[in-house]
């Protein structure tokens, strides 16, 4: 997949069929019309072209706002790349080119820089200075500029749109099942582990620490059935989120114990999976009484990750 960051030099594509979108976390909705746009790609001998950009508008347009993703960049180009896209086009978003009106963008990136053929968009787009442009301002001025324009409808999921920020909204929730059935995988965070104060191995149950990263959707403090990616194993664990209040106050980490037997993991890069919310974050009188849950948490993890459809993927490959 290439990846072009500027529309400063003529781009020649072989009939270029675009999609435009932020693309975080690349869920069902966005595989969809991805999917639509690869089979219109290949009757045409065509190319899939994802434009998108780099910062997040609103990191620009409301920088006040805390704002936390699905997906890093480069993740975001991975899952893209395993959707068949062909093209990345990742444009800086500044003031000046949000300043653009509607058909300024459309003459400017879609027609001259891009060169699209087909355009594929959600019911809800809207682009231009101000969101002015809407999807019939893209049918009006399209023809005159060359290319043809598909209005795709949501893919539904429990009687809901999938969107982005319904999927933040269920992880944030501890939902992570839920969000899950939404995303088509499970939901990953990936960091490098860390030295920890060893509280764990002390209790029987070691685990591989991980600092949240920056700029990521969290799930909600409390203990989940998850599983590791640890170079290409995927291994079987039980997750805690949260400040530790047993031990008094700290800093937030990620905390998984693997269910089959420990390993030095210090320095290495690792994922967890998120599959299932198990409990709240508790503050235990004793340690005794935490140790008994950690081994409820344990038996409860085997359960639920027993009943997995060993036919479905559970860890992303990203």
């Amino acid at each position: 997949m290439k990846v072009i960051e500027s529309l400063q030099n003529e781009i020649a594509l072989p009939f270029p069929i675009v999609t435009i979108g932020n693309f975080d976390g690349v869920h069902l909705g966005h595989q969809a019309v991805l999917k639509l746009v690869k089979q219109r790609a290949q009757e045409m001998d065509g190319t899939v072209v994802v434009l998108t950009f780099d910062p997040h508008p609103l990191r620009v347009l409301a920088p006040e706002l805390e704002l936390r993703f699905l997906s890093d960049p480069e993740e975001k180009l991975r899952l893209l790349a395993q959707a068949g896209v062909d093209v990345v086009v990742r444009l800086p978003f500044t003031r000046e080119f949000a300043a653009q009106t509607p058909l300024e963008f459309m003459r400017d990136v879609l027609g001259t820089g891009l060169g699209s053929r087909e355009l594929y968009v959600g019911q809800n787009f809207r682009f231009g200075q101000g969101r002015q442009g809407t999807i019939q301002t893209l049918l009006d001025a399209a023809p005159s500029l060359g290319f043809t324009v598909r209005v795709i409808a949501p893919v539904m999921v429990n009687g809901l749109p999938v969107s982005s920020t319904r999927i933040r909204d269920l992880i944030q929730a501890g939902a992570v099942s839920q969000a899950a059935a939404e995303l088509g995988r499970s939901y990953v965070l990936r960091g490098r582990v860390v030295r920890g104060e060893g509280r764990g191995e002390a209790l029987g149950y070691p685990t591989a620490n991980l600092i949240p990263p920056p700029g990521r959707v969290l799930p909600q403090d409390g203990v989940y059935a998850a599983e590791l990616e640890i170079d290409s194993k995927i291994l079987p664990a039980v997750t805690y989120i949260g400040e530790r209040p047993t031990f008094g106050p700290g800093a937030r980490r990620i905390e998984a114990h693997l269910l089959e037997g420990a390993q030095n993991l210090y320095e290495r890069e690792i994922g967890v999976a998120f599959h299932e919310w198990l409990r709240e974050d508790m503050v235990f009188d004793s340690t005794a009484l935490l140790t008994r849950q950690i081994a409820a948490d344990v038996g409860r993890t085997r359960e639920v990750l027993r009943s997995l459809c060993a036919a479905q993927p559970r860890v992303s490959s990203a």
